[in-house]
């Protein structure tokens, strides 16, 4: 789900929620058991719902157009902290310690990343994501499912075989047809919409002191 989906959907579910509890609370109506429990299931629902998506926005950190949230996947949290995790991270999650995790579906400058444009990912000289074990940057569509493409490739990370610059800094490029001559640093995207995942397995300790920034991705044509 995109951020502009989950801010549509959050509004729309908390309008409805508090027409239903003015409507509850200030005007005449028959009640029964059977409407009670029926209303006060989508009421409850819809609100836990939006109090997880405000908290949500709340803990999470937003750098270069990269979303992350420090502290998901620890023992320990409590329910709507685990919640608020699960809307920008679903599926399992590792402590801090095992894995840190970024998703974005726009490019630094706020726009919606799309196949129709190309992009660039640039990590200065040393500026990988500082890990002891790997990291990965995998490419979803518009529904976060992996894009067909002729490479079968479907993310790339420190084991696949990156071509650095001349000067040490490493481009990645994110477009929908191959980029000449950087075949091997290109993640196909689809023609459409697409969503990015960045996951840093063993992190190192200037991710972890929150001191490490990814770079944003640039549109480049």
């Amino acid at each position: 789900m995109s951020n502009r989906t989950s801010t549509f959907l959050t509004a729309l579910i908390g309008l409805i929620c508090g027409l239903f509890i003015i409507y509850l609370f200030f005007f005449a109506h028959s009640r029964t058991v059977r409407n009670d429990v029926v209303q006060g299931f989508f009421i409850g629902f819809g609100l836990a719902f939006v109090s997880a998506q405000i908290y949500a926005r709340i803990k999470a950190t937003k750098v270069n157009g990269w979303l992350t949230m420090c502290g998901c996947g620890v023992p320990g949290n409590g329910m709507l902290f685990r919640a608020a995790c699960a809307q920008i991270f679903p599926g399992p999650i590792n402590v801090p310690q095992e894995a840190m995790y970024w998703t974005t579906s726009g490019d630094g400058a706020g726009h919606t990343l799309s196949g129709k444009h190309d992009y660039i990912i640039h990590f200065p000289p040393g500026g990988l994501p500082p890990n002891n074990a790997f990291w990965s940057l995998t490419m979803g569509d518009a529904k976060n499912r992996f894009v067909p493409n002729p490479l079968n490739r479907y993310s790339v990370s420190d084991r696949s075989g990156l071509v650095p610059n001349a000067d040490g800094s490493v481009d990645i490029y994110l477009q929908n047809a191959a980029p000449a001559g950087h075949e091997s640093n290109w993640l196909p995207a689809p023609a459409g919409n697409f969503i990015l995942w960045l996951r840093v397995y063993i992190p190192g300790a200037a991710i972890l002191n929150g001191e490490y920034t990814v770079p944003p991705i640039v549109e480049v044509s």
